[in-house]
């Protein structure tokens, strides 16, 4: 099983926090978490109109939510602590632990760090997700298509760019669409 997934961030340097985290599996089930306990002091202007602006659950009042629409999306907000147990816990519902998952990112250097920083480290993360990560960006290269296209475009899916859960269905459409060049 593949999950093609996407985080944003308070900025590109090793002290950054995480904002809100994004998953679609390759069969469509999806989750999306917000944080309410992320760096707030490292916002800038920027990242204010681009990533605080496209959140999905921030205007909502309660700081510990979890609710689903359908059967196959999980929306979640709260502390890093309680994302980290309500993934645990889709991820213990979802998947059998004898099914061997894939974790699919754009370009990973940060996605990877933050999603095992959920759970602790990655000693932590659940068995059944396999160590190693992948990112599109490297297929595309291996494709021969520049690694800099605009995801959007190649992938045909327009929304909310920097919105954690969009950006993951994206990796997704990019990844089933290289996967047949």
């Amino acid at each position: 099983m593949k999950i093609f997934f996407d985080t944003e961030f308070t900025g590109l340097h090793k002290n950054t926090s995480l904002i809100s985290i994004g998953l679609v599996d390759e069969n469509g089930r999806r989750f999306y978490a917000e944080l309410t306990d992320y760096d707030k002091s490292q916002l800038d202007d920027w990242l204010k109109l681009n990533i605080i602006d496209n959140l999905i659950l921030n205007n909502m009042e309660n700081n510990s939510i979890s609710f689903a629409d359908h059967m196959d999306i999980k929306y979640v907000k709260g502390t890093k602590k309680y994302i980290a147990q309500e993934l645990y816990f889709w991820h213990q519902y979802i998947y059998n632990p004898d099914v061997q998952i894939e974790m699919w990112s754009d370009c990973l250097s940060y996605d990877w760090v933050l999603f095992n920083d959920l759970f602790g480290h990655a000693f932590n993360i659940p068995k059944n997700i396999y160590y190693i990560p992948f990112d599109i960006c490297t297929l595309f290269k291996i494709k021969g298509i520049d690694p800099d296209i605009n995801r959007e475009e190649f992938s045909g899916l327009q929304g909310h760019k920097h919105n954690s859960l969009h950006d993951a269905k994206v990796i997704k459409a990019c990844y089933e669409k290289l996967m047949l060049i």
